[in-house]
């Protein structure tokens, strides 16, 4: 089984795995897409610490699994998310006022734009496996090219559905991608307690499936590996490891100071995967701390723009009595029409 790094802590790139065509333009614009992604992550959880988002999974460190692995998908390809890729949904065109809607609590976030090709979040650990591997099969069924990419953690992989999953791919030849986003925590379970598989790629080898493991803080090994499972699909699935670190909770319900130490925390900063493309960038002299205050400038007001809008939005009362049953019981109808009656609320109401 292959274990890729192109790009190095230092900057430094092995020549001889460079993706063929791949430009340092197209690397600016990840680098791009990865501090995006870093800010809206610090802003979110900045309005769920003062209740103005619920429950959020930062993405702090996993920058480039993220944005390596959208970048390398073709427009058609179709990803299927967990709850932390919000990079993938930027990279992808997600509007970033959707993303806030979803954190705010409104069902109206997974309203996902066509252009996007992709699903809502989903939170039940691997549950969204067959989901990835159902649609493939629909490819593979229609005769299409069309390659699905379904994202889980290290933890989805002790899940029954993901190994159902993968049998299932293996078996029928699916154009399924799986990426396994290590981030070494699964909640408070350490990688070492979830299996003892000496990589957690490996898992596909009994399902018949191409493993890959590749360094998930290097932007353009992401990159290269996403890109030739995805172009390989129609032979059959592949299953990517990319072993990256949680830098920050797993979910603001939690804390990660509990169950591990700041020192492990301290030896991942120097593998961070922005710094990594910037010394990269820098050294092409494509990168300088004035394009950084400009860059961050211009993120910061995007992102303030897409808040503003979100906090404007005002939900449908209606879709509370429309979207419960199939159709409306008449105990329901009364309710409805006396909120009609009352204007939903935003008048007197009478006792």
């Amino acid at each position: 089984m292959d274990n890729i790094q192109v790009l190095d802590e230092n900057g430094s790139v092995d020549a001889s795995l460079f993706p063929e065509g791949l430009d340092d333009g197209k690397i600016l614009e990840m680098y791009r897409y990865m501090s995006l992604a870093r800010a809206l992550d610090n802003k979110i959880l900045s309005l769920q610490r003062q209740g103005r988002a619920v429950t959020y999974g930062p993405m702090l460190g996993e920058e480039a699994t993220q944005i390596g692995s959208a970048m390398a998908m073709r427009e058609n390809d179709i990803f299927v998310p967990n709850f932390r890729q919000h990079g993938v949904f930027l990279l992808r065109g997600m509007p970033i006022e959707l993303i806030l809607l979803y954190w705010k609590g409104y069902e109206e976030g997974c309203m996902i734009p066509e252009k996007v090709r992709g699903f809502p979040y989903i939170v039940p650990v691997a549950s969204q496996m067959p989901h990835a591997m159902g649609i493939a099969f629909a490819q593979k069924y229609k005769k299409s090219d069309v390659a699905v990419i379904g994202y889980v953690g290290d933890g989805g992989t002790s899940e029954g559905d993901f190994y159902e999953t993968l049998n299932f791919a293996g078996a029928f030849k699916l154009p399924l991608v799986t990426i396994i986003e290590n981030n070494q925590w699964a909640i408070s379970m350490p990688r070492a307690r979830q299996s003892a598989a000496e990589t957690l790629a490996q898992k596909g080898i009994a399902a018949g499936i191409k493993c890959v493991q590749v360094d998930g803080n290097d932007v353009i090994g992401v990159y290269k590996v996403v890109k030739e499972a995805i172009a390989n699909a129609k032979d059959g699935p592949t299953v990517i490891e990319c072993v990256t670190y949680r830098m920050s909770m797993h979910t603001t319900a939690d804390d990660p100071t509990k169950y591990r130490s700041q020192a492990e925390v301290d030896a991942w900063k120097p593998r961070d995967p922005i710094d990594r493309a910037r010394r990269y960038l820098s050294g092409k002299a494509l990168w300088s701390p004035d394009f950084e205050a400009k860059m961050q400038e211009e993120q910061a007001k995007v992102i303030d723009e897409a808040v503003a809008k979100a906090e404007a939005w005002k939900p449908d009362p209606k879709s509370i009595f429309e979207h419960v049953y199939s159709y409306m019981p008449e105990v329901l109808k009364e309710e409805y029409d006396e909120a009609v009656a009352n204007d939903f609320w935003q008048g007197e109401v009478s006792s």
